[in-house]
């Protein structure tokens, strides 16, 4: 895994070659005072991708918001689900949509602000040569802005015990910035992850590289959101400690068996 970004063939294709269909994918729940801004400036920035707005059924009207804006852009779509499911089961719901209508990247971003759409052309730069890109705050080059120290210390810490235990040289595993080429997603089994928050992040980050697909991170400015409520909660911290720790214990007693198995078949030579 490296950081940076080398190129190929991009998202706009090149050289003669057909363009690759990028959709990027939106969870909300609660983003009305967001989803607009966010969604002016994802077409600003890449006006040739489509975008998804996957809403849990927003309280505050964000789902009609979202409605409003896909009929005046055709190449804005929504998918309206009965209840809020969590960040994880959106995505994969966002995934699935994009397998079915035939597009070739995927893009997570959230709604709130925090992950800058002008970024968006480093990303899919960089996936040129890679199969999956994460937006890296923790990478040189990287930042977070108005971000209180106790968010910094967290994320940091969190991202340090991920390495630590899976053996995962990725500096920012949590990060929910990222683009994936489809048949990514086929491989690593997206539709068996069943965790949330930000442990979904660390889970699929964690399935491509046991997988061996080349995983690139590129730097980020992360911006702490002006409008609304925050989704982090302690439930989130304690679900991403808990799986990460039992990957890490699984993978070490995988590598254990394979060691002692080794050890056997070379006494029996």
């Amino acid at each position: 895994m490296t950081a940076g970004s080398t190129g190929a063939r991009g998202a706009s294709g090149g050289g003669g070659e057909a363009a690759e269909r990028v959709l990027v994918v939106v969870p909300t729940y609660n983003e009305a005072e967001n989803l607009p801004a966010i969604v002016d400036r994802v077409r600003r920035a890449l006006p040739e991708v489509e975008l998804l707005v996957v809403d849990d059924a927003s309280p505050d009207g964000t789902g009609a918001i979202a409605d409003r804006l896909a009929a005046a852009d055709p190449s804005v779509h929504v998918l309206h689900r009965p209840g809020k499911r969590g960040l994880g089961s959106a995505y994969v719901a966002g995934f699935g949509w994009a397998r079915e209508r035939g597009f070739d990247v995927v893009v997570e971003m959230d709604a709130d602000g925090s992950h800058a759409p002008e970024q968006l052309p480093s990303l899919l730069s960089a996936l040129r040569s890679a199969d999956v890109v994460l937006g890296s705050r923790w990478v040189p080059g990287g930042k977070v802005e108005n971000w209180p120290l106790r968010r910094m210390l967290l994320s940091r810490g969190a991202n340090l015990y991920t390495r630590l235990v899976l053996g995962m040289p990725v500096r920012d595993a949590t990060g929910g910035f990222r683009a994936y080429r489809m048949p990514v997603l086929d491989k690593i089994d997206i539709a068996s992850v069943a965790s949330q928050g930000y442990c979904f992040q660390v889970d699929l980050a964690w399935r491509a590289h046991r997988e061996g697909l080349r995983v690139v991170e590129v730097p980020i400015t992360f911006t702490d959101r002006q409008r609304g409520a925050s989704k982090m909660s302690s439930s989130i911290v304690r679900e991403a400690l808990w799986r990460v720790t039992r990957w890490g214990v699984q993978a070490r007693g995988r590598a254990l068996r394979r060691a002692g198995e080794r050890l056997l078949g070379r006494g029996r030579g």
